[in-house]
């Protein structure tokens, strides 16, 4: 089961629990990601005001805070900045996929893309496959794991896709 959001964030979500994983988010290692294991979860409904104050603050083109000029794009209408959409994966990923005791840091991402716009009132859900979990040749006590992150909208449409590199802790050994 996941944790609780924080209260104080302002996020519209119906938490959708993982039952995939063998443990829960708070005993999860290394060894419980296993490569060919594919997880959904997740639910971020996208808010028109968040959109905009997202897009005022940090990404300020025409097609993501004003509604005429966007009108006037190949969009038809305002979209959510890619990188707010990425801030809504992050926290699904974060929330859900992500131990919350072994997880170390991430090196980095691989192919982000955004092949679909992200616009106000979608429902956005997370499938992410386990593409790669090796032990740490330098570093015995853990182990790295690829994913490939996918964002979807509520038709199923893939609107975020990434490939993310996470260090995470290996299972301690049993007590002998």
């Amino acid at each position: 089961m996941c944790g609780s959001p924080d209260p104080a964030l302002p996020l519209r979500r119906a938490p959708m629990p993982d039952a995939s994983f063998r443990s829960p988010i708070d005993d999860r290692w290394f060894e419980d990601y296993v490569p060919g294991d594919t997880h959904r979860f997740g639910r971020i409904e996208v808010d028109a005001d968040e959109v905009l104050d997202f897009a005022r603050r940090f990404d300020p083109q025409p097609f993501h805070i004003d509604e005429n000029a966007a009108r006037n794009t190949i969009f038809g209408g305002i979209i959510a900045s890619g990188w707010h959409t990425g801030s809504m994966m992050m926290r699904e990923f974060a929330d859900h996929y992500l131990s919350h005791n072994a997880s170390l840091s991430s090196p980095g991402l691989d192919n982000l893309r955004w092949p679909a716009p992200v616009r106000p009132g979608d429902r956005l859900g997370l499938r992410v496959t386990v593409m790669e979990a090796r032990a740490s040749a330098s570093k015995p006590d853990r182990g790295v794991v690829r994913s490939l992150i996918e964002v979807l909208n509520q038709a199923g449409v893939v609107v975020m896709s990434v490939e993310a590199v996470n260090l995470l802790k290996r299972r301690p050994a049993p007590d002998a």
